[in-house]
């Protein structure tokens, strides 16, 4: 099965992406697809959306400007929220989606990065990013984009991140 990678462009898309979700039990407050379809309209980010067989299986974001402080100010555009529905993973969706906002941004960026959460939901995603190419990018684990100093206590859930970049100019 071929997996085809659309832009979204319209409100229409943008349903189909939220009722997706809808079904995947995966939360978004409601203003969120409307909001990520006009940064896409204003060129402030591009959201691929994943499809096999007409049926949306993941979708993923590159932000021109990052909310995590180093590649806001290092101008590194960052893949966020990557999502593969839960039974289509383990088939190419992911690396598909990568593969693409790589291109992407290889046109004017010298480096892309990707943040990744700590527990172990999220090692298959680790891995995936290792096997591209991705390193960490030096400046350890972050909560909600801030530097976790050590000492203190954090929650281990989405917002605990170590963040990764990728030199686009390197073959392979």
């Amino acid at each position: 099965m071929e997996i085809t990678l659309r832009r979204l462009d319209s409100e229409e898309l943008a349903d189909t992406w939220s009722d997706a979700f809808m079904k995947e039990n995966i939360e978004r407050p409601e203003p969120y697809f409307a909001y990520c379809l006009n940064e896409n309209r204003m060129g402030h980010r591009v959201t691929l959306l994943a499809f096999k067989d007409d049926q949306l299986v993941g979708c993923a974001h590159l932000k021109f400007e990052s909310g995590y402080e180093y590649f806001k100010n290092s101008n590194i555009p960052e893949i966020n929220d990557l999502n593969v529905f839960p039974r289509h993973r383990r088939q190419g969706v992911a690396n598909r989606l990568l593969e693409e906002f790589e291109q992407i941004a290889s046109m004017d960026y010298k480096t892309i990065g990707i943040g990744v959460g700590l527990y172990k939901d999220y090692g298959p995603a680790q891995r995936i990013y290792c096997r591209r190419g991705y390193i960490p990018d030096g400046n350890g684990v972050m909560y909600n984009n801030k530097e976790v100093v050590p000492g203190t206590m954090v929650r281990a859930d989405d917002d605990l991140n170590l963040y990764f970049v990728k030199d686009l100019r390197q073959e392979g």
